[in-house]
């Protein structure tokens, strides 16, 4: 019974039914009829909005004015003798962690002007920022001739796919001693987290090195490498590593201890002006963070070398912020048979200390 005594007539029902029906068939006719139509004229339904699309050249570009902006105020805050040193933090093996105002004015420079300049990519740095701070620091987005005539057409990936890694001072402890060819600004760009682009500079010889995997690079490999490798170490743990190395590759085994992952994998390219250390292999034994590779890894890879960790595994630079399984970098050697040789090893490798 319908409400207040009302009946509902069966075609009454029946005729609101076809009303129904006649609506919805006009609706569906009408739509179909203007795709039938746009298909007839050649016209396209339109599409959904791009995924938003990045040009791996600007992005060199970018790193490339950030590593030297970052480099000149490491520069500046050395000269000064004003470290304002202190110590932030612990490593897993105790020791300390140390900052300077170097580090972060370097890191405030490179940080807001890549972010400026692309603010929607994912950007990992190794000092801490203020929240609310911001630094108005930009970029005309001009491509330096050195790139676009070595890589001149577009190579754009989504946006999403991106992560910016920053080391904007390698080597702080031989900073704050005043070893200054040890230290870097480095910026890496990883994309699905393989590193495509590297750039390691030198603040005090304005020295640059950089790479795009697929792309080319300003530096190249050396012509020749040593049969019996010279290997370059941290400083920290040069001991330990002597000690496996001479096992695994003889007695006529040099042990080179540096300071600096973006010094150590300089040392297997070219020789640079202010750089006479040369070694064939770069080893480093326990946890490392990927800001301090990942620059490495990509310049490596554009020149046809390799970085991974000690048991040859791709290290992937998305994630957390450090790698675990150490690691091993070559070029114009036979990585494969390195890490082969080294797998023997590598209970002893692992004991040694942090760099």
């Amino acid at each position: 019974m319908a409400p207040m005594g009302i009946r509902l007539s069966p075609l009454g029902i029946g005729v609101f039914c076809l009303l129904g029906v006649g609506v919805l068939y006009h609706l569906y006719m009408g739509s179909l009829s203007s795709r039938v139509a746009a298909f007839l004229l050649g016209e396209r339904a339109p599409a959904a909005a791009p995924a938003s699309r990045v040009d791996l050249r600007e992005l060199l570009a970018v790193s490339l004015l950030a590593a030297a902006r970052g480099g000149e105020e490491v520069k500046r805050v050395r000269e000064s003798n004003v470290l304002n040193e202190k110590v932030k933090s612990k490593t897993r093996e105790g020791a300390d962690e140390r900052m300077t105002l170097g580090d972060q004015l370097s890191n405030r420079q490179m940080y807001y002007l890549i972010r400026n300049a692309f603010p929607n990519l994912q950007i990992n740095t190794e000092e801490h920022l203020d929240p609310d701070g911001q630094e108005q620091i930009s970029w005309d987005r001009s491509i330096p001739s050195q790139i676009s005539q070595l890589i001149p057409q577009q190579q754009e990936v989504p946006a999403e796919s991106i992560t910016i890694w920053i080391d904007p001072l390698d080597a702080t402890q031989e900073y704050t001693e005043d070893l200054r060819q040890y230290v870097t600004t480095m910026v890496c760009v990883a994309v699905d987290g393989k590193p495509v682009i590297g750039v390691i500079h030198k603040p005090f010889s304005a020295y640059t090195a950089w790479g795009m995997v697929n792309g080319g690079s300003n530096v190249k490999a050396r012509n020749s490498y040593s049969k019996t490798p010279k290997i370059i170490v941290s400083r920290s743990h040069a001991g330990k590593v002597k000690e496996v190395a001479l096992k695994t590759f003889g007695n006529e085994t040099e042990i080179i201890p540096a300071g600096g992952a973006g010094y150590k994998v300089l040392s297997l390219l070219e020789e640079m002006v202010d750089n006479k250390e040369q070694a064939d292999v770069y080893i480093h034994t326990s946890y490392i963070k990927k800001w301090d590779i990942c620059a490495g890894n990509a310049l490596l890879r554009s020149l046809g070398g390799h970085m991974t960790t000690l048991r040859g595994e791709e290290i992937v630079y998305t994630g957390s912020d450090g790698n675990e399984g150490g690691l091993l970098a070559s070029i114009g050697t036979d990585h494969s048979a390195l890490v082969e040789k080294l797998s023997s090893k590598l209970p002893d490798l692992e004991k040694s200390s942090h760099k």
